[in-house]
């Protein structure tokens, strides 16, 4: 799909009240498209819908849902599909954060399942209650499941965020392959990764980027096709990104021992790493 936000077009953002998935309904809203706008934060969402509703009317949908509920997805489908048809645009953008705790690996068992329900299985309830549609409707269509980077290199300090992040990746790669091989199928999938993003009501500091710049990322990546939209940020150029992420990913092929980057044996091999160009 070229353009992601596009006239006539339907949108489906979850997590949508705040951050990117509000910078996203902003610019959908902007190009004519019905808009589901959906966020567990009933205070916020009103605040972002009365927004939006003064530009769009009654093309927007707004309701608080928690996207760990499964069936609470699937009833958010059929009032979508009903009101608007089947959607172009499919963003499984919530998210949980829950700060690593003193335990580390042994966090309480409950922020690891509250990371897992909304993080992973949120993007999988997502999938289940709108992908039969989207593909019957035989047009073109996208769903981007937001990542992190810290699904991919791994950072000690929140074990169940990075974990829940890293299934992100997997799953949205088997989406991505199954929808590529799908007989008939006209949506592709992409997995957007922010850098440091200012999100929330958090204030905006220097080196991070502003929301709206990761959404122009996004349809600027999607427009080219990408299936990994990682981004980077005033503080982070993509050649960082890229140095460590290879790195990380060397630790299996040369058996250097788990998350080598943070091993004091292997900090000043590393420091020289990020010096050189990649050997590709």
């Amino acid at each position: 799909m070229s353009d992601p936000f596009i006239a006539g077009g339907v949108a489906v953002i979850t997590g949508g009240a705040s951050g990117i998935g509000r910078a996203a309904a902003r610019r959908a809203a902007a190009a004519g498209m019905a808009i589901a706008l959906v966020d567990v934060n009933g205070e916020k969402l009103a605040a972002t819908a009365a927004e939006l509703r003064a530009s769009i009317g009654a093309k927007l949908l707004d309701l608080s849902i928690d996207v760990a509920d499964a069936a609470a997805m699937q009833t958010l489908a059929t009032q979508v599909l009903d009101r608007f048809g089947a959607p172009t645009l499919l963003m499984n953008n919530a998210a949980a954060f829950v700060a690593g705790g003193a335990g580390g690996i042994l966090d309480p068992v409950e922020n690891w399942q509250r990371l897992f329900g909304v993080n992973v299985l949120g993007i999988v309830n997502g999938v289940q209650a709108f992908l039969p549609a989207m593909l019957a409707a035989g047009r073109p269509a996208a769903i981007v499941n937001t990542g992190s980077k810290q699904g991919l290199t791994n950072p000690p300090g929140n074990p169940a965020y990075n974990t829940s992040k890293a299934a992100v990746n997997a799953y949205s790669q088997n989406l991505a392959r199954d929808l590529r091989e799908r007989p008939g199928s006209q949506v592709s999938a992409h997995l957007l990764i922010p850098g440091w993003t200012t999100t929330g009501e958090a204030e905006h500091r220097q080196g991070a980027w502003r929301p709206e710049q990761v959404i122009d990322f996004m349809a600027e990546a999607m427009g080219r096709e990408a299936f990994f939209i990682l981004c980077p940020d005033d503080e982070t150029p993509a050649a960082t990104d890229h140095k460590r992420i290879y790195w990380n990913a060397m630790d299996i092929i040369l058996g250097r021992p788990a998350l080598s980057r943070w091993h004091p044996d292997y900090k000043d091999a590393f420091a020289a790493f990020m010096q050189r160009d990649l050997p590709l």
